[in-house]
């Protein structure tokens, strides 16, 4: 479920308004530190923050309050703080607010200019930790966004059946079906059953999974998250036969999914996930490293820039909590870096990585020892 799509960053990096707040902060899904107010705290924090930023740009305390009132809002919403996932990201605008509640661990942070920040976002869409798991059984269906570190149930009630009846009635025994009581000298699984009941409830089978199928896909459509199905070993291959995410694992996690904690799932999905993010991430680094010195590699902000924004930039590597600064003119295609932010600067870092994505290129956000080059904030592999 793309809980921030690729249409709404497009949106986003388009607003340019005299001042634009971009606020987040992590947040927590319950326990004591919802009780204790440590979320709305933060929050705080930051708002307060921001109010000297726009005072220090000059900005009326009419004007100011008018800008802070909707998230200001927010501390007193106690519903609000309540159903929080890891992170929290809020945009402002004269005319415009927007806030996100979503899985991924954000830094406190905030940045007031003439453009939105939205970096800390990109790891939503590179294929960074996010994963599908999806658990089946003939009466339960539930879908799971997970990475390696959280979990969000992902509502699927109102666009799924919940059971095989509610898609074919009740007109066949349930139990016709029975799962494996052994295998054949070859290792094939053998079942009880009548073959002509049996067969019938197979088809039964299918005709409820092409119905979670084309109840998610929607849901699915711009994604490319790798998806992992959670069911008993006879279930898999209808499955499998019916689906049409093309990126659903030939692996599967042979349990009923109803029966195993949704945190043992994690656990176990991840094991079989996990290579996949590290093989890409690993192969993205070798082909800088290969390309180095022929043209097809930079380090350079201004060169990365303009490429970005051209839709040459296959991978944009950048330094994670590090930022340069500077101005862009869009319509000469003008970079200018600044040593110190002055109040015309923006992020370049952040729009590299914005344009990349938008322009569909990887954006990986790494340590500095992670860097390709460690000796520069941002490395870029060109498509060609």
């Amino acid at each position: 479920m793309p809980l921030i799509t690729r249409n709404e960053i497009k949106e986003l990096d388009e607003i340019h308004k005299e001042t634009c707040i971009s606020i987040f902060i992590p947040t927590h899904r319950g326990g004591e530190k919802v009780l204790e107010g440590t979320d709305v705290l933060r929050l705080k924090n930051q708002v307060k923050d921001v109010r000297k930023k726009l005072e220090k740009n000059k900005l009326g305390p009419r004007d100011i309050d008018t800008l802070l009132a909707p998230i200001e809002a927010l501390l007193e919403d106690g519903d609000f703080w309540r159903h929080q996932s890891d992170g929290l990201a809020i945009f402002r605008s004269k005319d415009f607010f927007r806030k996100y509640t979503l899985p991924v661990y954000f830094e406190e942070f905030n940045y007031v200019q003439n453009d939105f920040y939205l970096k800390p976002l990109m790891p939503m869409f590179t294929g960074d930790g996010t994963f599908y798991v999806l658990g089946l059984e003939q009466q339960y269906v539930k879908l799971y966004e997970m990475t390696q570190h959280t979990i969000t149930d992902v509502v699927i009630d109102d666009l799924v059946p919940s059971t095989v009846e509610d898609k074919v009635g009740h007109e066949r025994e349930p139990n016709s079906l029975q799962f494996r009581s052994g295998a054949d000298s070859q290792g094939r699984a053998f079942y009880h059953g009548h073959a002509e009941s049996d067969h019938g409830r197979k088809d039964d089978i299918a005709r409820f999974f092409r119905a979670i199928d084309k109840g998610i896909s929607p849901l699915l459509r711009e994604e490319t998250a790798p998806m992992i199905v959670v069911a008993q070993e006879v279930m898999f291959p209808i499955y499998k036969q019916e689906n049409t995410y093309k990126h659903l694992l030939d692996d599967f996690i042979d349990q009923k999914a109803s029966k195993v904690d949704k945190f043992h799932l994690q656990e176990m999905a991840w094991e079989k996930v996990a290579p996949i993010f590290d093989r890409e991430r690993k192969e993205k680094l070798a082909l800088y490293k290969e390309h180095q010195g022929t043209g097809r590699t930079s380090s350079g902000m201004v060169e990365v820039l303009q490429k970005a924004i051209d839709g040459k930039v296959e991978t944009l590597f950048v330094e994670n909590r590090e930022d340069i600064w500077g101005t862009y003119n869009s319509e000469k295609k003008h970079v200018e870096v600044h040593e110190e932010p002055t109040e015309q600067s923006i992020s370049l870092l952040n729009k590299a990585a914005v344009k990349t994505f938008l322009n569909g290129g990887t954006v990986y956000l790494m340590e500095k020892e992670e860097m390709p080059n460690p000796n520069s904030r941002v490395n870029a592999l060109y498509r060609y």
